[in-house]
């Protein structure tokens, strides 16, 4: 068992994200996941599940810079990336670059899939390349860079689905369910606490603004004191760089591709829901997060568990399920359920 130095300030940023919010400790062990796999989240749930809520907090936790993209059907690619803009200097006419909000750490992408193919393809383009060129500049995305793009699966209406293709670069497309009901009273007490907060704040502004502390200001003061560096993130990577991959479970890993691929070979029921498979792309994704998991149970290897643990959200988005699924009502996790069960786990 090797030392996790990097482990206490990553458990600090969990527990610092989960005071704020409550009922959704898979979202937040997803966001965490695709944090340290330095992956992009493709988050669907109906409104008001706390998705803006839990990508605000992280990069609170985080002393990262988060930016909110608000997609929109008469968006522009510009909107998002920066564009040229024309300035006076020294007397001569320069254009110079203007950041889009794209050039942030975290980038909660608010139901992108309003807006129409030619700014989602912008934005999949920084993810996937890390960088934008702007008339004929490139322009590279911070170290830390991690995409939170969200989309509501009841709405159809005025909405630009993301093609497969697109779909596939997203490290996991993560489900985001209600709370239970205890978790729910936590947050009615939270909120109620939270808005006591902002109106004492409030009645306190003028005392502040003469040079006076006030006890809110001091308090965010404090919670702002305790985020985490954004090295120690830089840390835990390098540590999960080293998590060991034994050959049965690099071969168990591309089973589990196999299967998704050749259908027709692990069963009928298989044969009859799948139409198209996983890339190769969702194998990379599958043991890039399995090793996550691996380090975030404290292990310096990866066991079939850990592949388990995250094989739903890494190719619930990557396949494509035939009429026959449709018709009988299998969603992908039904599928990926059968899957789990008929290939081969190694000894």
């Amino acid at each position: 068992m090797t030392t996790q130095p990097a482990r206490p300030a990553i458990a600090e940023l969990q527990k610092l994200v989960e005071t704020s919010i409550l009922g959704q400790k898979d979202l937040i062990r997803s966001m965490l996941i695709g944090l340290l796999a330095d992956g992009h989240l493709l988050l669907e749930s109906l409104p008001g599940l706390a998705k803006t809520r839990a990508v605000k907090s992280l990069a609170k936790s985080l002393q990262a810079d988060m930016r909110r993209i608000q997609f929109t059907p008469d968006l522009l690619p510009a909107d998002i990336t920066g564009t040229e803009v024309l300035h006076q200097q020294e007397g001569k006419n320069v254009f110079q670059f203007q950041p889009g909000p794209i050039f942030g750490n975290v980038i909660l992408a608010d139901e992108i899939n309003r807006a129409p193919a030619k700014v989602q393809s912008a934005l999949l383009e920084a993810m996937e390349e890390r960088q934008i060129t702007v008339a004929g500049k490139t322009h590279p995305m911070p170290d830390l860079f991690m995409v939170l793009a969200t989309q509501n699966p009841i709405e159809q209406e005025g909405t630009y689905p993301l093609p497969e293709a697109q779909m596939d670069r997203f490290l996991m497309k993560v489900l985001v369910d209600y709370p239970d009901p205890e978790s729910e009273i936590g947050v009615l007490q939270l909120v109620r606490k939270e808005e006591a907060e902002k109106t004492a704040q409030a009645h306190a502004q003028k005392p502040e603004e003469n040079g006076e502390k006030t006890k809110a200001s001091r308090s965010a003061d404090k919670s702002s004191d305790k985020a985490i560096a954004q090295e120690s993130l830089f840390d835990a990577r390098r540590e999960i760089d080293r998590v060991h991959v034994a050959p049965a479970i690099e071969k168990y890993v591309i089973d589990l591709l196999t299967a998704t691929r050749h259908p027709d070979k692990y069963g009928d029921s298989l044969k009859k829901w799948i139409q198209i498979g996983s890339s190769p792309r969702g194998g990379i994704s599958l043991e890039r997060t399995s090793r996550v998991n691996a380090w975030l149970e404290g292990r310096d290897h990866v066991t079939p568990d850990d592949v388990r643990a995250v094989v739903h959200p890494v190719l619930r988005h990557r396949l494509i399920l035939s009429y026959d699924a449709n018709a009988e009502g299998v969603s992908a996790d039904g599928v990926i359920d059968e899957l789990v069960k008929v290939v081969a786990v190694p000894a």
